[in-house]
């Protein structure tokens, strides 16, 4: 028996998300798309949960699951959805679904009865993830720049998914590529690369001579003072998550240009991201044993 999926909220990847569900046999309804985003490929999405003609196997709620702590995060609809009462909807030993979970969530549906699986914290979406950021952060720095990405000396911070998958890409346009790392291993795989590499404690003298700059650590790193150090026509990109790696305010002061490009994915690759999410769920459905068709 098909089992029945309900995705509640998010951005343009969950309409996506909805679609290639839908083309892998499974039966969908949608909530929290009623502002501009058409219901296709024989996708139902329902004004309310009285209009569920039965409860939902599973409920996928979005990336982030909330913005302000209480709410579904629904940016194409009006209406206000909370997970506990969406969590009326979801079957006994039903799943619930969702990425980052705001803190005290996951113990409250717990109680309902529900499992709770957080994709986001999977491997396979990290590093696809990781993969569609750097191709939209490419794609950014692209624009940000009249010159061609070859020869550019380019500084990136931090060594994990994210600045792997950048080294990957941008070693094929022929830049020069230097690492600033903390950790002597994640040097050494920086090393094995090809790249240049820093430690975190030599960002004076990188900032100086980088053309391009991509930060990925979500710790406060690029404050006035190293700021200071960027060359004018640098751009500097943070793909960190909150609360960021970059002082914005002392970069407009000084007059650095900065992006902070956040839910990059969702942006620059949202068809590949809403996949990506539905192969990560169904891939978990499988591990459990549970038929989705």
């Amino acid at each position: 028996m098909k089992k029945r999926f309900l995705i509640a909220g998010g951005d343009l990847r969950f309409v996506k998300l909805a679609e290639f569900l839908k083309e892998n046999g499974c039966f969908v309804n949608t909530i929290g798309f009623d502002n501009g985003i058409p219901a296709s490929g024989g996708i139902h999405n329902i004004k309310n949960l009285i209009s569920l003609n039965e409860k939902t196997d599973c409920l996928i709620l979005p990336l982030p699951v909330s913005i302000d702590g209480e709410n579904i995060n629904c940016p194409y609809s009006d209406i206000k959805l909370s997970a506990e009462t969406l969590a009326a909807a979801v079957s006994e030993n039903g799943i619930v679904f969702g990425g980052r979970f705001p803190n005290g969530l996951k113990e409250k549906l717990h109680k309902r009865g529900l499992t709770v699986i957080d994709y986001s914290e999977r491997e396979e979406f990290a590093v696809m993830n990781a993969e569609a950021t750097a191709e939209g952060a490419l794609q950014a720095a692209m624009e940000e720049t009249d010159r061609t990405i070859m020869g550019q000396r380019i500084l990136i911070i931090g060594m994990g998914r994210i600045a792997k998958a950048l080294i990957h890409i941008l070693q094929g346009f022929n830049a020069e590529i230097t690492a600033a790392a903390r950790k002597y291993s994640d040097r050494s795989w920086a090393e094995i690369y090809g790249c240049r590499t820093a430690d975190i404690s030599a960002l004076d003298k990188e900032l100086e001579r980088a053309t391009i700059v991509f930060n990925t650590v979500p710790v406060p790193l690029l404050d006035e003072r190293l700021l200071k150090k960027v060359n004018k026509d640098c751009p500097v990109i943070d793909l960190a998550s909150k609360p960021g790696g970059v002082d914005f305010e002392s970069a407009a002061r000084i007059g650095v240009k900065t992006l902070w490009l956040l839910s990059l994915p969702g942006k620059a690759a949202p068809t590949t991201a809403g996949i990506t999410i539905g192969k990560t769920i169904l891939n978990i459905l499988e591990e459990r044993g549970e038929e989705f068709v």
